[in-house]
């Protein structure tokens, strides 16, 4: 890496971790008055949308424009921006919203930059636990500063894995993986926020997280946190019209990655 590429990396990973903790203050804002919050449904009862999301997103944007023009952004409220430089960031202005919505502390703030077509840059931030994970290409992950590594003796049959369901997959496809994870000796959470999961597998909370389809919004962040603390992640495609579509998600401490490949058919 180039003095100057490692500079440009440098600057927009401080950005990232700045944008993830305003951000974060003005989504608790709004969580803490929730109950004066406008919410809409998009295609499923329980994909919700929050006022407090397009504000989030409309911030962390307008913080990136001023700092890096050039830089292309994809959001899960306001799409695709186009850019000139190597970079595009990819943002979910708060994931887990219908746990944001309910009163739930299980949600963040996930915010992920691409150079090209390499995962360069993850940061999660969860405002009701005030915890920053923040990771950028070969600099390593952390959580609150502290170095996350993770435990490759960690397996499905003596932690704990995260598994996502939504509107995308049938219920049936989302049970056939519980029952194989389950008949394998696992065991399994769901708290809402695939993000915040995958930030959990970075942390060694989880040994491994599995959704069958989920958006580059969603994962990205949790995907460089996940490989910068030592552990696998299955790749998502990046390139061109591909980012904007939804594909499966997996990741994994070393330990659990041939399982849970196996018990996800992938």
């Amino acid at each position: 890496m180039t003095s100057h590429v490692a500079a440009d990396l440098q600057d927009r990973f401080a950005l990232a971790q700045k944008m993830a903790t305003e951000a974060g203050a003005a989504a608790l804002a709004h969580f803490n008055a929730r109950e004066g919050l406008i919410i809409e449904t998009k295609a499923d009862p329980h994909d919700v949308v929050s006022i407090a999301d397009r504000e989030v997103e409309e911030l962390i944007r307008a913080r990136i424009a001023a700092a890096f023009p050039g830089d292309a952004v994809l959001g899960e409220e306001y799409g695709v921006s186009s850019g000139t430089s190597d970079y595009t960031w990819v943002i979910d202005p708060i994931d887990g919203t219908s746990p944001f919505v309910n009163g739930m502390p299980t949600w963040c703030i996930s915010i992920a930059a691409l150079r090209g077509e390499e995962i360069a840059i993850g940061v999660i931030y969860v405002p009701c636990n005030e915890e920053l994970y923040a990771a950028a290409d070969g600099m390593g992950a952390t959580l609150n500063g502290k170095t996350l590594k993770l435990d490759a003796s960690r397996t499905i049959r003596n932690a704990v894995t995260g598994i996502g369901a939504n509107n995308h997959v049938t219920p049936a496809a989302v049970a056939s993986v519980v029952e194989r994870l389950l008949d394998a000796g696992g065991n399994f959470i769901r708290n809402g926020s695939g993000a915040l999961m995958l930030a959990y597998v970075a942390a060694g909370r989880l040994v491994g997280y599995y959704e069958p389809y989920m958006h580059a919004w969603d994962c990205m962040a949790g995907y460089c946190l996940v490989k910068e603390a030592g552990g696998w992640h299955l790749p998502f495609p990046v390139k061109g019209d591909d980012l904007t579509k939804g594909s499966p998600v997996l990741a994994a401490a070393n330990g659990a990655v041939s399982d849970l490949r196996a018990i996800a058919g992938l």
